[in-house]
């Protein structure tokens, strides 16, 4: 297990729908800009327009390279269709070494 590795993060978004959940996990592992996503049904609480809401969301983990967090945060805002999308990035301060370096190689399309 690596013990510290700031080269990897986990960058999270929601989305109100499984498809579109789908749709854009897929296209930014398409893109390179993530090695992989998973997604989870998730229930949100959040204040938005002057009030509490509540609802089912879906929740998209990907896991890519902190160098592009920037390229990827600006790929999820231009093909998402909130209008202030959560974009979240955090970083894997330890993991499998051999999972690391694949999620390395697996997202080096992108200098």
């Amino acid at each position: 297990m690596a013990a510290s590795t700031p080269d990897v993060v986990v960058v999270t978004t929601t989305h109100d729908a499984e498809d579109k959940a789908r749709a854009l996990a897929a296209a930014a592992v398409r893109e390179r800009l993530a090695a992989c996503a998973q997604i989870h049904p998730v229930r949100s609480v959040y204040w938005w327009d002057g009030e509490v809401r509540e609802g089912p969301e879906w929740r998209v983990d990907l896991k890519t390279r902190a160098d592009l967090v920037t390229r990827l945060g600006a790929f999820l805002a231009e093909h998402h269709d909130y209008e202030t999308p959560e974009i979240v990035a955090v970083p894997v301060v330890a993991g499998s070494a051999d999972y690391l370096a694949w999620v390395a190689a697996e997202t080096t399309g992108h200098p």
